[in-house]
């Protein structure tokens, strides 16, 4: 009996309305005589109620931010109402159900309250409950850490949850169900022309999570690469009875036709900080990025230029918006330390990326970008390269023009 494990984001679980129609596709594979997982976000916004009414409680550690301990107990409570629902529902069909959540499987995770990451499943019992013929409900976005606590696993961590499980379980495939069919060129909320792709390889979609995609969160993508799960993207609007093809993530070599380049994603949650005439000497940039490092904010789109003062260079860097304030204060605090004059910041950035794994063997495909935005008035303030991947950073009111003008340039373009 093969065993399949379905994750549902908060979209597909937003009511009971939704939750009933999830049940559905889980009869589905059921009654097709597969072992289920199911895995669960929280009710689409219940998150941003409790991270808000965890702001509201009090402040936090400001090294630490909004990741300790308690955010942690509480932030995780919204998908044990789902899993615990959505158990309920599956019940009262006929169908046998529990719920799980992280620590019973248990899922073990580091220490790093807020954004931990899995450090072993033991998924003895799991896997023994599903052979036997019960659908297993698991809250995403949670285990358990050496101190004995929840700890989450970062936004968009069930999709996480539920690719570790399928490398786990040895599943045959894992499905992503969320409110698109499928990964498509570029956001067709953006693009009324973007494509749905067939196939894309495990590394194109890593790139598109890490620069922004809202798809599939990066973990998610690095741990179904490492350990060859098959993972479709699938919409939870379809029929159940008769679902979309999505889209398939694999291996590059299972794709037949290469594309020189997939897609262009637009990532809104950027922010850049500029330090000005920073002593240019060995060991001040390490000071900088080490600080930020132990804060656990990640860094993006470095770069350093000279600075008006003779011996001094500025150095500008992009960290996900939601960590500039935390950043600002700690580097703000340790002024003296770094040498630096003064501090910039802005939120009203972009970051746009060009994604591909046909520019491993094709050349100009970073002078179509340049030109592209150049020919549309467009300035490029940061610039960052991967062996598949360009990524800039411009003002963010320009974003639809570019992604437009770029899908464009490329031939990604569908047929009106």
């Amino acid at each position: 009996m093969s065993r399949i494990v379905m994750k549902f984001g908060g979209t597909s679980v937003a009511d009971l309305d939704r939750i009933r129609n999830v049940a559905r596709f889980v009869r589905r594979e059921v009654e097709a005589g597969s072992s289920i997982v199911v895995v669960v976000s929280a009710m689409a916004g219940e998150t941003n109620k409790l991270v808000a009414l965890c702001r509201q409680a009090g402040p936090a550690d400001p090294k630490l931010g909004m990741h300790d301990v308690e955010y942690d107990a509480v932030v995780s409570s919204g998908e044990q109402v789902t899993s615990g629902l959505l158990a309920l529902v599956l019940q009262n069909q006929g169908l046998r159900a529990r719920s799980w959540q992280g620590w019973q499987i248990p899922l073990e995770t580091d220490m790093a309250h807020g954004k931990a990451r899995i450090a072993d499943i033991k998924g003895e019992a799991l896997g023994e409950a599903i052979d036997g013929g019960e659908i297993a409900v698991i809250a995403g976005f949670q285990g358990i850490a050496p101190d004995g606590r929840i700890a989450t696993l970062g936004r968009g961590g069930s999709d996480t949850t539920a690719v570790a499980l399928a490398a786990a379980l040895k599943a045959e495939r894992c499905d992503i169900y969320t409110d698109v069919d499928g990964v498509y060129t570029t956001d067709p909320r953006i693009h009324k022309l973007a494509r749905r792709m067939d196939r894309i390889s495990f590394e194109e979609m890593l790139e598109m999570a890490s620069v922004g995609a809202k798809v599939l969160q990066t973990r998610s993508v690095e741990l179904a690469m490492a350990y060859k799960v098959p993972v479709r993207v699938l919409s939870s609007f379809d029929n159940p009875e008769t679902p979309g093809p999505g889209t398939v993530i694999c291996d590059e070599e299972e794709i037949v036709e290469k594309n020189i380049v997939s897609g262009i994603t637009p990532s809104h949650d950027e922010a850049k900080i500029s330090l000005l005439a920073v002593p240019d000497e060995p060991g001040r940039a390490a000071r900088i990025f080490t600080l930020l490092a132990d804060a656990n904010i990640n860094v993006d789109m470095i770069v350093q230029s000279p600075s008006r003062a003779p011996g001094k260079a500025n150095i500008s860097f992009t960290i996900p918006e939601a960590d500039l304030d935390r950043a600002a204060t700690l580097l703000s605090d340790a002024k003296d330390d770094i040498g630096y004059s003064a501090i910039q910041s802005d939120r009203n950035v972009v970051k746009v990326s060009v994604i591909g794994v046909g520019m491993k063997s094709h050349a100009g495909v970073a002078s179509v970008m340049f030109k592209t935005l150049a020919d549309r008035g467009i300035n490029i303030q940061n610039i960052s390269t991967s062996e598949i991947k360009i990524s800039v950073l411009i003002d963010s009111q320009y974003t639809e023009l570019a992604v437009r003008a770029l899908h464009q340039a490329y031939g990604l373009d569908r047929a009106a």
